[in-house]
């Protein structure tokens, strides 16, 4: 270790070169992951399903996503992480693309499957790669941008799916976003610095045991992957069922009208941007909880049948959920010592289960109690996030690092 370099540097050419990588790589996995979020009031009508099943269209993926983590990682050891994630993001962008051609429903769910296993390198890797080459100082900082990365993409994907489906048929559309999605791929690989502090690994399953059991057995760590788990299960189970409220009466808003809705995820580029530095400053405990307490006040306010309240309701949320994510996903590569590839893949395996348990919980939720019973089921997963949060500050640092 003595003769490599300093690891990148705050502000440095480096760190910027890095984070317009990683902030394309996470633009294609969010968009390739959630464009088919707006089309599931469309799905319930053209292949005659409840909005339930109209969400496996999403849940598919991220559940292979969640699986296909647990090994990503592993294959990253050995290929390296900025290889992994280059070919994650071209594989799943070309998948994405074949969805012009699917012939029906069945195989439409194949294909994200198969989406949600390729995607899974890229976030497998993402936060490990920034932990290992990233001084300490700048990871919080680079960990936000991946993250705002991720909101854009997420946005982004979900507001040209809605525009363009009121000039082409949406197969058409998924298509556009193949093709932007790798194109993000390539300037993945073109900006990002090759590993420094990478050292490959031939993985055994004794090994792989070892790597994932070691960080089971930290309470600490467990709780932060509980978080994840309900954070993200919070979010997406608002954003699968909005649409479908939009479009009901008091609102009756049209499809492109409804996408102008995601616009809201760029709040999550200027949470996750700004968060970062805040988070140093007030400690990672309080801001893990203020977070969650903002997620709850904006939910309460999208009871309100005003449009004004349930947009600001749902940009609370969404600002108060990217802050809480980037606290606790950068939280578990500083509280993990060793394998810490292995410990950002466990925590983001259960921050996509979430996404597909709950996003599909919610539409038994809609179906029984409309909007008031999806608000009902994220509360009560966020009433549960808040209550980890307060177990989180009680925890000591682990005894290598006192200010964890």
């Amino acid at each position: 270790m003595a003769d490599l370099p300093p690891r990148i540097q705050l502000g440095s050419s480096a760190f910027w070169r890095t984070t317009l990588g990683m902030v394309a790589g996470g633009w294609a996995t969010f968009a390739a992951l959630y464009c088919v979020q707006p089309l599931m009031p469309l799905f319930t009508q053209e292949f005659g399903l409840t909005p339930a099943q109209s969400s496996l269209s999403l849940a598919a993926s991220t559940a292979a996503l969640a699986l296909a983590m647990l090994v990503s990682s592993l294959v990253s050891d050995v290929v390296g992480r900025r290889t992994t994630m280059a070919l994650s993001l071209a594989v799943s962008s070309l998948l994405t693309l074949a969805l012009v051609i699917v012939p029906g429903w069945y195989s439409l769910l194949f294909l994200r499957v198969l989406a949600g296993l390729a995607l899974s390198g890229f976030p497998a890797i993402a936060i490990a790669y920034l932990a290992d080459e990233m001084d300490r100082r700048a990871l919080g900082v680079a960990v936000g941008f991946t993250i705002a990365g991720n909101s854009l993409g997420g946005m982004g994907g979900r507001l040209i799916i809605s525009v363009l489906l009121d000039f082409t048929h949406w197969r058409i559309a998924v298509g556009v976003i193949g093709v932007i999605c790798l194109i993000c791929s390539a300037i993945l690989w073109w900006t990002l610095p090759r590993e420094q502090y990478f050292k490959k690994i031939i993985p055994s399953w004794r090994g792989a045991v070892e790597a994932y059991t070691g960080h089971l057995r930290d309470p600490a760590l467990l709780m932060l992957f509980a978080e994840g788990f309900l954070l993200l299960g919070s979010l997406v189970t608002l954003f699968n069922y909005i649409g479908f409220r939009l479009l009901k009466p008091p609102f009756e808003l049209s499809q492109t009208l409804v996408g102008f809705v995601f616009l809201i995820y760029s709040l999550g580029t200027v949470s996750s941007a700004i968060m970062g530095p805040i988070g140093n400053k007030i400690g990672r405990r309080t801001a893990l909880w203020a977070s969650i307490v903002i997620m709850q006040i904006g939910l309460l306010a999208t009871l309100a049948n005003t449009l004004l309240c349930v947009v600001l309701g749902m940009s609370l949320f969404t600002l108060g959920f990217f802050a809480a994510h980037l606290v606790a996903s950068s939280w578990v590569g500083l509280r993990a010592e060793h394998f810490r590839a292995q410990a950002s893949t466990l925590y983001m395996c259960a921050y996509y289960a979430g996404s597909s348990v709950a996003g599909v919980v919610g539409g038994y939720f809609w179906a029984s109690a409309a909007w008031p019973g999806v608000v009902g089921l994220i509360s009560i997963m966020g009433l549960s996030a808040l209550l980890l949060a307060f177990l989180l500050s009680r925890m000591p640092p682990p005894h290598w690092l006192r200010t964890s």
